[in-house]
């Protein structure tokens, strides 16, 4: 099982698409597995025939534990076959003395690694690395963290990560790899929002809000008759989900703010945008002028769009803003984000989220999708609820519940009438916004939505 993402540590097998006896070829997928929150498709890297399926279906298989072996050249004598299951780690820390060499007549290789040349020479072992493979296992497998380069994924690096002791501690506590996290500090030194970019991978949006049941249910829930409990394996999304939950409210200090506005002319202005032409072909919502709300308060106020950074006792503010959208989808809420919002026209965002959502709802989306988000939205308005106290996606430091629009009276031009009125609620990291800035945040979403020709004005 190759590391197909930054933190991860295991993946659950959805789908065979292979069985033993199949010829496959130089990229052909193999197989499909959910990462924490991504189905994603692994292709074989060579040609050959299916020589074992180590684990079946609905199966979570950890990281650097052999998945599937493939025989490169069928029809030669058979070498003694692996162990089904095994994972490749499992070897022992010392294997008996080969044999001397002979020319290596079939090889059966795992996913993630070409053929390798048999030799008699034990290479040496780095710190760290994994051990060599036992007598008689194929000669090429998946071990370590990962797959060769060529195929895409990180290769072993055989070296202890560089890294600051505070963030140490915190990816030991969040349970990720730091030889599987990409370094973005001073000469390759993983930084705290290093270790928060591998989690938030995995993570996903938790709201104030209700999976549809397909995203909670699974093949592997037991109730046993006669005992009126069920029990749910804890795995996939919502191992992920708690995993997330409990390093963003236990590491940043969050406070939640609310304002009720008037949102009627926002509304009537959704329905004229979706008769004009240059939004031909693409969805308007009111999400969507809420999307652009939002971005032209963080143009109004950019310190909102920043991180905190413990290892370097900095705030990195960031100049782009990545822009997650909590979606629901059959495998439970996930957040993939717009890359560059900000520098989008309404038009273009009204495509980057359709496309967003249908992607999402497809579980097509990938994990470099719902990487390097920088502030979220997630609309609770769509389950009927008012608003919510949303957490922050591991990593940013704002996240907007958009809450439910309803008719209800409301005092407009000194008169009691029935308008469109909804509610925003703005969590933010007090480390990295104080209530000043939080508040002129919010006050300035809730006027631009209020009042939407000021986001001509403003924008």
């Amino acid at each position: 099982m190759p590391d197909v993402g930054e933190g991860l540590t295991e993946a659950e097998i959805l789908k065979w698409y292979v069985k033993p006896g199949d010829t496959v070829t130089d990229g052909q997928v193999v197989c499909e597995v959910e990462t924490a929150k991504a189905a994603v498709e692994l292709p074989i890297p060579f040609d050959g025939v299916v020589h074992e399926i180590r684990f079946p279906e609905g199966e979570t298989v950890d990281v650097g534990t052999a998945i599937i072996s493939v025989d490169t050249t069928p029809g030669a004598p058979d070498e003694v076959p692996a162990t089904a299951g095994t994972p490749a780690s499992a070897a022992p820390a010392e294997a008996a003395p080969e044999p001397p060499a002979e020319p290596a007549k079939r090889q059966a290789v795992l996913v993630g690694y070409g053929v390798s040349e048999a030799s008699t020479v034990r290479r040496a072992r780095k710190t760290g690395s994994a051990p060599d493979r036992p007598k008689g296992r194929p000669a090429a497998e998946l071990n370590g963290h990962g797959a060769s380069t060529a195929n895409g994924f990180n290769a072993p690096a055989g070296e202890r990560p560089l890294a600051k002791p505070p963030v140490r501690k915190l990816a030991k506590d969040l349970g990720i790899d730091l030889s599987a996290v990409v370094p973005s500090g001073p000469d390759g030194t993983v930084t705290r929002e290093d270790v928060h970019a591998a989690l938030a991978l995995a993570s996903s949006e938790p709201v104030m809000a209700v999976a549809p049941a397909a995203a909670v249910a699974s093949p592997e829930t037991v109730a046993e008759p006669g005992v009126r409990e069920t029990r749910t394996p804890i795995k996939g999304v919502r191992k992920a989900t708690a995993q997330a939950m409990v390093a963003s409210a236990f590491t940043a200090p969050h406070v939640t703010e609310f304002v009720t506005f008037d949102i009627t002319r926002t509304m009537k202005l959704v329905q004229e945008l979706k008769l004009d032409p240059a939004f031909a072909g693409r969805k308007v919502s009111p999400l969507l002028l809420v999307a652009k709300a939002l971005l032209v308060a963080i143009r109004r106020n950019p310190e909102v769009n920043a991180t905190w950074d413990e290892a370097g006792q900095e705030i990195v503010r960031k100049e782009y803003v990545n822009l997650g959208i909590a979606a629901a989808t059959p495998r439970g809420l996930i957040v993939p984000n717009i890359k560059d919002a900000n520098a989008k026209t309404l038009p273009e965002l009204a495509t980057a989220l359709g496309e967003l959502v249908a992607t999402a709802r497809e579980g097509k989306t990938s994990p470099a999708q719902m990487q390097g988000g920088t502030v979220t939205i997630t609309n609770v308005g769509v389950f009927g609820v008012d608003t919510g106290t949303p957490i922050l996606n591991p990593g940013e430091s704002a996240i907007l519940a958009f809450g439910a629009v309803k008719d209800m009276p409301w005092v407009h031009k000194g008169k009691v009438k029935v308008r469109k009125v909804t509610t925003l609620a703005l969590s933010f990291d007090h480390r990295v916004v104080d209530g000043e800035l939080g508040s002129k945040v919010l006050a300035d979403v809730a006027a631009l939505l209020e009042q939407p020709k000021r986001l001509l004005t403003w924008a």
